[in-house]
């Protein structure tokens, strides 16, 4: 046995079959749910299984999931692993130029979606001409575009419930598209040991990693039941998939929603009695805040022991304002990305005063982005991570050699993120390189100004970009999203706020007010929008 994560989940099956595995709700509110066991998962994903390789689907041809969230999400990604086909997540934002530049960038061969998406499938299949065989989950809308598609139900039907695949690899991969904060989405290659030791932490996030495949299933039968993960941002992102994954090599229970509704997620923390959610920063916990301060005040959160976040920021604001509705919750600001999988996670001092600090594990450092050497203490750098790293970017030989190097024996992946690191080896995150801001010749962290104005009583949400500035090349502009019935502050005020938490180069010189900060599903920033919205706004 091999750390392949098909069979690391099917040693899981085998020694609790009749736990309850996963519950997930399709529309909050109404009581629509569905409650499957280990057991059932497992027969549930070998159908799908079946019924890709029975339709040609071979192994190591790519499948993409263009799907919402649900149980047809997490039973294909299974039944791809467990026939050694690749899984491929799909943002289903993605319009049809998109979805057509990922389709054949991945070179798609198979497609899962949901049938809201069947006219932007269509649009985009002519472009995508590897891909030859489709699932449709649901029915189409009367009109929709006609595709030769199998129904969901159907694929499921046809399948085998049995086992009876090939022997699998450690090296069957698992690739996880990231869209990231410009250029075109890329393809990150994992080999399924190293998403197993990086992404899902060796089986034991918080411990020690296990030191035998057989191992997994050895803890799960010896430990309890108890735990709840609850990964409320979209499947479609890396870390909400490895989440449920963490889930089940705990042979623990996973929840999921359709789509993030905060008040309906409270509902099922209540009922279900999570015990650990995760999230995407403020765009998904202020929300929650709003709701327990108002109609849903009286929610029982008494169970829920951790709520985390990756892929952006809780601010200091919001943690302090949701840990005084759920004391008794420990939040966490992790670090890390669908590069790197898991880097470390921010400490008690970290906030706008001292900027985003991280804890970071054993295998990160900050380096030189040109001579890949470990920078002096204070020095400017950028991360980077060893050992268990992805293989490259799919079809893009260029990215891959400007972003992985060796040094050594040892093979590492350069983060585009910034940092510094001090004597106790503790790293501050500055931002994304491709976002820093140059004013006047100082370097400006976007995420740094946005925690300061988060602070702001009257603010909701906010994002910062660079606008072309005749005087100082760039200057700091601030789209923010206002409190429902706050008085519309000046740029004055704003300013005033934000000097006593930033050095003066830092402080906005332009303010933008939006109806909505623009973000993706899961909540991370779109700078490209903020910073299109600042240069018009400017003119």
């Amino acid at each position: 046995m091999e750390y392949n994560l098909a069979d690391l989940f099917e040693s899981v099956v085998d020694v609790v079959p009749d736990r309850e595995a996963l519950v997930y709700v399709d529309h909050p509110g109404t009581g629509a749910e569905r409650r499957l066991t280990y057991a059932r998962l497992d027969e549930a994903a070998n159908r799908i299984a079946h019924h890709l390789a029975d339709s040609g689907v071979r192994p190591g041809e790519h499948l993409g999931l263009h799907l919402y969230n649900g149980v047809e999400y997490i039973q294909t990604v299974l039944g791809c692993l467990k026939a050694r086909i690749v899984p491929v997540n799909v943002n289903y934002r993605y319009v049809e130029e998109e979805l057509a530049y990922l389709y054949q960038d991945a070179d798609l061969t198979a497609l899962a979606f949901d049938a809201e998406f069947t006219d932007r499938v269509a649009a985009a299949l002519p472009h995508a001409p590897a891909l030859r065989h489709l699932v449709r989950v649901g029915d189409p809308a009367p009109g929709a575009a006609a595709l030769d598609a199998v129904a969901f139900e159907d694929a499921e039907a046809a399948g085998s419930p049995g086992r009876g695949f090939p022997a699998r690899s450690a090296d069957d991969q698992f690739i996880i598209y990231t869209g990231g904060t410009t250029g075109m989405p890329k393809g990150v290659m994992w080999r399924q040991e190293d998403l197993f030791f990086a992404g899902l932490g060796g089986g034991a996030p918080t411990g020690e990693p296990v030191k035998r495949p057989e191992e997994l299933a050895e803890r799960v039968a010896a430990g309890g039941e108890g735990i709840t993960f609850f990964p409320t941002p979209p499947l479609m992102h890396g870390t909400s998939t490895l989440t449920a994954f963490i889930g089940f090599n705990f042979g623990q229970r996973v929840v999921l929603h359709r789509k993030y509704v905060p008040e309906e997620v409270l509902r099922t923390v209540e009922k279900e009695r999570v015990t650990s959610m995760s999230l995407v920063g403020d765009a998904m916990l202020r929300p929650l805040v709003d709701a327990l301060s108002g109609p849903m005040k009286d929610t029982d959160c008494s169970a829920l022991f951790s709520v985390s976040s990756s892929g952006a920021i809780m601010s200091d604001t919001v943690r302090e304002q949701f840990q005084a509705l759920v004391p008794n919750v420990m939040l966490l600001n992790n670090f890390g990305s669908s590069e790197s999988g898991f880097n470390g996670t921010a400490t008690a001092d970290s906030g706008p005063k001292r900027g985003f600090r991280v804890q970071v594990n054993s295998r990160t450092q900050v380096v030189d982005p040109v001579t890949h050497e470990p920078v002096a203490v204070g020095e400017p750098g950028r991360i980077a991570q060893r050992g268990h790293v992805p293989l490259g970017y799919y079809n893009d030989p260029k990215k891959t050699a400007e972003t992985f190097f060796q040094r050594g024996d040892e093979r590492w992946v350069l983060l585009g993120d910034m940092a510094t690191v001090d004597e106790e080896g503790i790293v501050t995150v500055l931002g994304r390189g491709s976002q820093c801001i140059n004013t006047g010749g100082e370097k400006v962290y976007p995420e740094e100004v946005e925690q300061a104005l988060k602070a702001h009583p009257d603010v909701y949400d906010a994002l910062v970009a660079g606008v072309p500035d005749e005087k100082w090349g760039n200057h700091v502009a601030a789209v923010v999203q206002l409190r429902e019935g706050a008085p519309r502050p000046s740029l004055e005020d704003i300013q005033t706020h934000c000097r006593t938490r930033l050095a003066g180069y830092k402080i906005p010189r332009q303010l933008v007010l939006a109806d909505t900060i623009q973000r993706s599903p899961s909540g991370k920033a779109d700078y490209r929008w903020a910073r299109s919205v600042a240069v018009e706004a400017a003119h």
